[in-house]
């Protein structure tokens, strides 16, 4: 029997992973569990040279497919979200997960709706953006966390200080037994905001120097280099959308739907792909149509929405242009073109503005 028709599902784990190796005519070959390593994924895909690997995506796929690729094996990683033959089933398993993606493989690839994983180097400088992520989420915590130990004791700290002069202002403001209280969390802020500003200009050098596009993409006003980065990186090349409009699905930006003959229902978006990029996009919308964003194209179709009124209306004006501000940076990045704002408005009919609701997460913010 030639191994270049057996199709093998592998279900990953972080300790072992359940192979299911099916032959051609679709009978169960053998079933193995494989140890977590290069080394034995190696030697395992050593028995089976030319055979079609077949997995689902997860926190293993990225390196595990890179290695079995280069190996010289076909690989394909399924799209977890779409797979409710496996997510729905009632018995569910690792040995059966293996055999139900071996069987999906050799079916029909598309029932898998496949996914490519980026690069390797790509991989590692998006790894850069979660640390910084990672980093700052934990300095929100500990602000939180003084500013909740001190209301406790009677002691007010203003929520509108920022996290880069909290320390400052804060110990200007406690007494000394105060501090002396708090003082640990104050070091420890203090320390996450050297690390976080360090970090910050090496994702600067990074993009400059290796991502070049992200200095044209930065042209429209409330894109800084974090969103630029992060936009680039995710995306990896503009070649992989042939419309510019498919990134709004892409990154999860369109309503989800539930159609049936007379019902159709109002949804939210599906929040499909890179949460983080997502968290950015929104967050430089809100700057498109707060108080200080220029008069330009996306601010007006923004307060046009948020004009209609409506259950959520300014909600879903601030999604919407960020959905046009991800098919904006995707078409610069395409086509290599300048920004132009095109400003809707005139000196006679000067731009309104609205309270916008919270931004998605203080983590997520663009850096000063």
């Amino acid at each position: 029997m030639t191994t270049d028709n057996i199709t093998i599902g592998l279900d990953l784990g972080d300790r072992r992973h359940a192979a299911c190796v099916l032959s051609a005519s679709g009978g169960i070959v053998a079933g193995e569990a494989i140890t977590n390593t290069r080394e034995c994924l190696t030697a395992f895909a050593s028995r089976h040279p030319g055979a079609t690997f077949v997995m689902e995506t997860g926190t293993h796929s990225p390196w595990v497919s890179r290695l079995l690729q280069s190996l010289g094996h076909p690989v394909l990683v399924a799209n977890a979200r779409k797979l409710r033959a496996i997510s729905a089933s009632h018995t569910k398993s690792d040995d059966a997960d293996a055999q139900m993606l071996a069987r999906l493989g050799r079916a029909d690839p598309q029932l898998l709706s496949p996914v490519r994983h980026r690069s390797e180097a790509t991989q590692r400088a998006l790894v850069r953006l979660k640390v910084r992520e990672a980093l700052v989420r934990s300095r929100v915590n500990l602000v939180n966390s003084v500013r909740f130990l001190l209301k406790s004791l009677g002691v007010f700290v203003s929520s509108s200080i920022k996290a880069l002069a909290f320390t400052r202002k804060v110990r200007a403001q406690l007494a000394p037994a105060d501090a002396a209280l708090v003082a640990p969390l104050l070091a420890a802020i203090d320390e996450l905001n050297a690390q976080v500003k360090a970090l910050d200009l090496e994702l600067e050098t990074l993009a400059a120097e290796t991502y070049p596009a992200t200095e044209r993409l930065r042209q429209i006003p409330g894109v800084g280099p974090l969103t630029a980065l992060c936009f680039v990186l995710t995306l990896e090349s503009p070649e992989h959308f042939a419309h510019a409009r498919s990134v709004g699905p892409y990154l999860g930006l369109v309503p989800r739907r539930d159609q049936s003959g007379q019902s159709d229902k109002q949804l939210g978006i599906t929040k499909a792909g890179h949460v983080q990029l997502r968290c950015l996009l929104v967050n430089c919308a809100h700057y498109i149509l707060g108080p200080f964003g220029p008069p330009c194209a996306l601010r007006a179709a923004g307060e046009r929405l948020a004009a209609r009124g409506g259950k959520s209306a300014k909600k879903r004006a601030v999604i919407a242009v960020a959905r046009k501000l991800a098919v904006t940076l995707l078409a610069l990045w395409k086509t290599g073109a300048d920004y132009r704002p095109q400003p809707a408005v005139s000196p006679s009919n000067p731009p309104q503005t609205f309270p916008l609701p919270p931004a998605v997460s203080p983590s997520n913010r663009q850096a000063a």
